[in-house]
């Protein structure tokens, strides 16, 4: 794919409380890697995204990975951030009142029950869905992903697939081949044409979250 980019769609800084990953650092690992394109979706924070999109010489996509009441939703080129604990329809409104694209982040994960959107708020809110991600590195049952696939496909959604990274060695683990874009609408345009590529991180990665929780939690005290 000519002009392609290298896109990670999922990724983690400092700003979430589960991340100790310095913007700095995480630019200089996809300079490393190659991928020069990002989404940084910290948990209900955009901080973050901002201050990897300032020092970045590549392109960042302002995300925020938002906690509703009913699971997680990603929101893609945001302005400003959204609360935590809404409704899905709430937090899919607020999304797309700024411009933004809504993303379902590893829809079918078992693993992830309190994380994951409820299955009956995914097809309540199912008309204003504009992304469906059908591969995360931290899923770790490829059926899962599989259903996630399908069921974009059943509802002919572009896709998106991620790293989740938590920690900067994760960065790039997944990534996306993609045409170039310049807004929200190109970017949906062009996950059509996407190529998923990378692997699933080993299950251990999940330990440092709990780990990060627990430093900041110390830090705190």
């Amino acid at each position: 794919m000519s002009n392609s980019l290298k896109a990670d769609l999922h990724v983690h800084t400092r700003y979430s409380e589960d991340s100790i990953s310095p913007p700095e650092k995480i630019v200089q690992h996809c300079l490393k890697m190659g991928i020069n394109c990002l989404a940084i979706t910290d948990h209900n924070e955009i901080s973050g995204a901002f201050e990897v999109k300032r020092i970045a010489p590549f392109k960042v996509i302002i995300g925020e990975e938002i906690l509703s009441n009913q699971g997680e939703i990603i929101g893609y080129f945001l302005t400003e951030k959204i609360p935590p604990r809404l409704s899905p329809e709430e937090t899919a409104a607020r999304i797309k009142a700024q411009g933004g694209l809504v993303c379902i982040p590893h829809p079918f994960d078992r693993f992830r029950s309190g994380a994951k959107l409820h299955n009956h708020a995914l097809e309540k809110i199912i008309e204003n869905i504009d992304l469906i991600e059908v591969f995360n590195s931290r899923t770790m049952l490829l059926r899962d992903s599989a259903r996630a696939l399908e069921f974009a496909r059943k509802h002919a959604l572009p896709g998106t697939a991620g790293s989740d990274a938590h920690i900067v060695r994760e960065i790039g683990s997944t990534y996306m081949e993609i045409p170039e874009f310049n807004d929200a609408e190109q970017l949906r345009q062009a996950l059509r044409q996407g190529k998923i590529l990378g692997h699933r991180t080993n299950f251990f990665i999940h330990f440092y979250g709990i780990r990060n929780r627990l430093v900041k939690q110390f830090q705190r005290s």
